[in-house]
């Protein structure tokens, strides 16, 4: 069969426009931009890689996906967001209840997106019209594109040279109302419950009419090439298409060499730490190490009322705690690999976590606060006002007890406070402390108490990694 083709330059945005029967939403396909070469591939293997990682992620029919937004039905929002990729093999012919949105990167042989204009509840009893009704769209190599349908669209999504080894593509995809065109009572109270998969939302092509969906000449559908150069000559446009090629074979090699994790910052001021050289008598730690220690300090630090938030004193300190363990400075984390090599010959005490707080990394401790950190001690007033916690280790040289507390005033000032004490156990303790005790209250003990404080108040940032997981890592050794 001789192929036409008809190239109409277009201004903006590349697009296919696709009807469907009925009052139904047209199929509609903008081609956005075309990234370097090599990209597409690089992008949906380093994507893919997160995606893998992620605590909702689902390998089924060939299309690996994530929920990464839920809805939220008592705000009135039914959207919800996922990630999903297409690999080497495609996808099967599929459909969904509700309609979609997504936006995606295609891999660096190109997409292949197929579509039924036929919205014929029941396909298989009519393969004929399904046939005649399907209508592809081919997306360019390392591109960027959207792509929106209404609910019951067949569709499906394959690399545009399926023997080249390259992914289709990796998108992000809104399901603007989740709960649409759900019949089922049973996955409806799943997507009510922020449960849902999207193959548990996918219904799949009758496998009879899959196959002569495959049998059918890729050129007896109608195709519609989206494009944002003019495609002139046909050596030159395989000839770009195989350094494409290459290239993105090269880069997601390269990409599955790195890391896979990602990183969220916040930043916040936190007022001026203070300090004394002093323990005060209230706290938890005065009792402590009795008449024999010979280093005190405090560090503190006055959030004002506007600052502080709500949260009672032993919820803000748990959160203090774990800012110890997981938003370490790294200027201290750097000091104290230093000061982990210089000890181990003589077979001291060795922890990732400043001195003040490494007892945080216990194995077996006598008891936890809030069930989760290790402690000593723990103190929190009947009014929920106060709380503290006592923290501390014994090592070859020198004994060492910590308190963390905050107190919430009257006024709604926060008073948040790290104190230290020490007792050296012989001349090597007192010349230890001698060299240390500058740095450590000029930079250590300050910057700790900053950088917790921070966490502690930072917005909330879901994690992708279960916390019972993360209180498990990064033991004492």
């Amino acid at each position: 069969m001789a192929e036409l083709r008809i190239a109409r330059a277009l201004q903006g945005f590349p697009a296919a426009q696709i009807a469907v029967d009925g009052a139904a939403a047209p199929i509609e396909v903008h081609l956005i931009s075309q990234l370097g070469h090599g990209q597409g591939d690089a992008l949906i293997v380093g994507a893919g890689q997160r995606q893998r990682r992620h605590h909702s992620f689902v390998d089924a029919l060939d299309e690996p996906s994530a929920r990464i937004g839920g809805l939220q039905p008592e705000r009135g929002d039914r959207s919800s967001l996922y990630t999903f990729s297409v690999g080497r093999g495609g996808h099967p012919f599929h459909r969904h209840a509700g309609p979609r949105v997504f936006t995606a990167v295609a891999g660096s042989s190109g997409a292949l997106l197929r579509f039924s204009t036929s919205m014929a509840r029941a396909p298989a009893g009519d393969p004929e019209a399904f046939l005649a009704s399907l209508q592809q769209v081919i997306v360019p190599p390392d591109s960027l594109f959207t792509v929106r349908f209404g609910g019951g669209v067949w569709h499906q999504f394959m690399p545009l040279d399926g023997g080249s080894g390259h992914p289709a593509l990796f998108a992000l995809s809104c399901h603007t109302d989740e709960v649409a065109g759900i019949d089922d009572p049973a996955l409806l109270a799943q997507v009510l419950a922020n449960e849902a998969t999207i193959p548990g939302l996918t219904e799949v092509l009758p496998e009879a009419l899959a196959q002569r969906l495959r049998e059918r000449p890729a050129d007896a559908i109608p195709t519609t090439r989206l494009s944002l150069e003019p495609i002139e000559s046909r050596v030159l446009a395989q000839a770009c298409q195989w350094v494409r090629g290459g290239l993105g074979r090269l880069r997601a090699a390269l990409a599955r060499m790195r890391d896979a994790r990602g990183f969220a910052s916040t930043e916040r001021h936190v007022p001026e730490v203070r300090f004394s050289s002093e323990i005060p008598a209230d706290a938890l730690l005065a009792p402590e190490l009795g008449g024999s220690h010979g280093h005190d300090d405090t560090f503190w630090i006055e959030l004002p009322a506007s600052e502080a938030g709500s949260r009672e004193a032993s919820a803000l300190l748990a959160s203090l705690l774990d800012g110890f363990l997981h938003d370490r400075p790294a200027g201290v984390s750097l000091l104290m690999r230093l000061r982990n090599a210089l000890v181990m010959p003589l077979g001291l005490r060795r922890s990732p976590l400043g001195c003040p707080v490494s007892s945080l990394l216990t194995e077996c401790p006598s008891e936890r606060f809030v069930g989760v950190f290790p402690v000593l001690g723990q103190r929190v007033s009947a009014d929920g006002r106060r709380a503290e916690v006592l923290l501390g280790a014994d090592d070859r040289h020198l004994r060492f007890r910590s308190v963390v507390g905050v107190e919430r005033h009257p006024d709604g000032r926060v008073h948040v406070m790290l104190g230290s004490r020490v007792a050296p156990r012989n001349a090597f303790g007192r010349l230890y402390m001698a060299l240390i005790t500058t740095v450590h209250r000029r930079y250590i003990g300050p910057t700790l108490l900053r950088r917790a404080l921070a966490h502690a108040l930072a917005p909330a940032i879901v994690s992708d990694v279960p916390s019972s997981w993360r209180w498990a890592t990064g033991r004492m050794r």
